[in-house]
């Protein structure tokens, strides 16, 4: 009852933009006006009102109105996080501008991926970020324009030859250009990209409808007040800081915390310092944050909640105890897709809840699915429901114009009709495919197993991948673990293989053989497993698994110390000698 009168609310005030045609910059100035000297941002030692908030993105729409740009151009932002982030973006849109959010760590072949596959026509970057631009600047469109942002005005230029946005900024006026064609409700605002863990990251479509429908949710099913101050350590240009933490400031009137980069030794100073009432996370930092010393502040917090994804049941009541959380809101969901779902009443490990009663409320289901993701259907050629307890894919039924049920999907078409399955529980109907492994108990409470493709079979075993990183990483001090399946010649199926990151070479081998034999199954433990001194994360804190994958555990190319499980000794040293015996099948798995 609880979720779904909070729900109804949100039908409620999406149904009230819809029928006035807002955007969010429009539902922002509706706040500016309401208190204007009430701080929106904190960053650092700045504090930025929403007056101010609202003047410096009024200065962003007029200099690139003045510069000839129009609803329906594509403009790029590559910056790193800052109150003028969200500005400049807020800025543009106004002008009903599309803004792709740039990944920050993006350089060479992805950062020219991301910037031509949404064919932008302009491309503002960070001062700080100069370099990975330089370095495809010869392989850009010769028309598309370089902004270089700096918070002071007056750099020489480079041999980019781009133009001072500081310095025109400095000369425009603050209030708001009259725009003849500005963005609308179902209009596109912004461009986010997945975070590129499997392949080049995908641009996924965020209309000011869409926009509306995830930070409002949010807002109403977690129950946060426009009194709230959020602290988020999250880059903005992912959907859960981006979207949902900097729409709490923009669609309900919150202060925003934004932190430029996570810390997990600031993590709780920071909410202490800033007097924070709701702290967002993602399920990699909660184990760095564990990992830090006890320290008084960690406790010292006036936190009424954080809310996040990915929080592993294995840390959970650990992470909770510890730094005495009063509530979780644990969310799942994806940034292009319509199956989400939101923890909202503290249950430890779910994802969400979904009546068994009246499952109708909210249109979306687990299907069965075969061990290569694909839909299992019945006799009539529709899709089958999961029983409790049984494990398939989380779907969510597309309901095209209901911002709730509507699949935007990604700018590229090919892409996006892959995420969909149709003839799904009638012939002609269809749903977003999530590709992530569900399972839902007798109660209708839904817990998250894994993705499909991360699953593998091992000795005639289904083995989940997050499981086996879950448990390992519980027993080396939470560093960084990915664990996947890699092909042996001659044998069946894939073997586990873990990729750890141990920067100074401190792991004992022999202390996780023991643990990995008494904490997993025959079949789950990892036959091999890479030492990593250096790593490359996505923006997200996730480990590359596809190049690992793609790697293997060819000792003969990988620099990397490598081990394999011998089922007598535990933890053997890999040497090319004994690679070569693997792959004439003469040791035995």
């Amino acid at each position: 009852m609880t979720a779904v009168s909070r729900y109804v609310k949100l039908l409620w005030t999406i149904r009230g933009h819809e029928k006035k045609n807002r955007s969010v910059a429009d539902v922002f100035r509706q706040y500016v006006d309401r208190h204007p000297n009430k701080t929106c941002f904190v960053f650092e030692d700045q504090e930025w009102t929403f007056q101010q908030v609202e003047d410096f993105s009024n200065k962003v729409a007029s200099v690139f109105k003045n510069h000839g740009y129009r609803k329906g151009d594509t403009v790029a932002l590559f910056l790193e996080n800052r109150p003028e982030y969200v500005g400049i973006w807020l800025g543009l849109s106004k002008l009903g501008i599309i803004i792709p959010l740039i990944n920050t760590n993006l350089k060479k072949a992805s950062l020219l991926h991301s910037i031509n596959t949404a064919k932008c026509q302009a491309l503002i970057y960070g001062v700080d970020l100069a370099d990975p631009v330089k370095d495809v600047a010869s392989s850009l469109d010769a028309k598309l324009a370089l902004y270089r942002f700096d918070e002071k005005p007056g750099l020489p230029s480079s041999s980019l030859k781009e133009k001072d946005l500081t310095a025109f900024l400095a000369e425009a006026p603050t209030v708001s250009p009259v725009v003849q064609d500005k963005g609308s409700y179902h209009d596109r605002v912004l461009y986010i990209y997945t975070s590129g863990t499997t392949g080049l990251p995908k641009a996924a479509v965020i209309t000011n409808s869409r926009f509306m429908f995830i930070a409002s949710a949010i807002h109403f099913l977690v129950g946060f007040r426009s009194s709230d101050r959020f602290y988020t350590p999250l880059p903005l240009y992912h959907t859960a800081g981006g979207v949902m933490t900097i729409g709490q400031s923009l669609l309900h009137g919150g202060t925003t915390v934004i932190r430029k980069k996570f810390s997990a030794s600031s993590y709780f100073s920071d909410c202490v310092k800033y007097n924070c009432t709701v702290a967002q996370y993602i399920g990699e930092m909660c184990r760095y944050i564990l990992a830090v010393p006890p320290k008084p502040e960690e406790t010292q917090h006036k936190l009424r909640t954080i809310f996040g994804n990915g929080l592993r049941p294995q840390i959970w009541r650990e992470f909770v105890d510890r730094f005495k959380i009063p509530q979780v809101a644990e969310f799942y969901g994806a940034t292009e897709g319509n199956a989400n779902i939101v923890n909202v009443d503290n249950t430890v490990g779910a994802i969400g809840f979904v009546s068994r009663i009246i499952p109708a409320v909210y249109p979306i289901s687990i299907i069965k699915v075969d061990a290569d993701g694909e839909p299992v259907r019945n006799s009539k050629g529709l899709c089958q429901v999961c029983k409790p307890n049984e494990p398939g894919v989380f779907i969510g039924k597309i309901i095209p114009g209901n911002p709730s049920r509507a699949f935007l999907g990604y700018v590229d078409q090919k892409a996006s009709e892959s995420k969909i399955v149709r003839d799904v529980f009638s012939k002609g109907d269809s749903a977003f495919l999530s590709g992530d492994i569900i399972v839902a108990d007798e109660m209708g409470y839904l817990f998250f197993k894994d993705r499909t493709g991360d699953t593998f079979r091992w000795k005639g075993e289904n083995v989940s991948t997050s499981e086996v990183e879950a448990i390992v990483s519980n027993h080396i001090n939470y560093r960084d673990c990915v664990v996947y399946g890699v092909e042996i010649p001659g044998a069946e199926g894939r073997a586990g293989m873990a990729a750890i990151y141990d920067e100074y070479g401190s792991l004992d081998m022999n202390r996780l053989s023991s643990d990995i034999k008494e904490h997993l199954p025959t079949y789950a433990r990892p036959q091999f497993i890479r030492i990593l001194t250096k790593i490359d994360l996505t923006g997200t804190f996730k480990l590359k698994k596809k190049d690992l994958q793609d790697e293997g555990f060819n000792v003969r190319s990988i620099k990397d110390k490598i081990y394999y499980l011998d089922p007598k000794t535990g933890y053997e040293l890999l040497t090319p000698e004994v690679y070569d015996l693997l792959q004439q099948g003469k040791v035995r798995f």
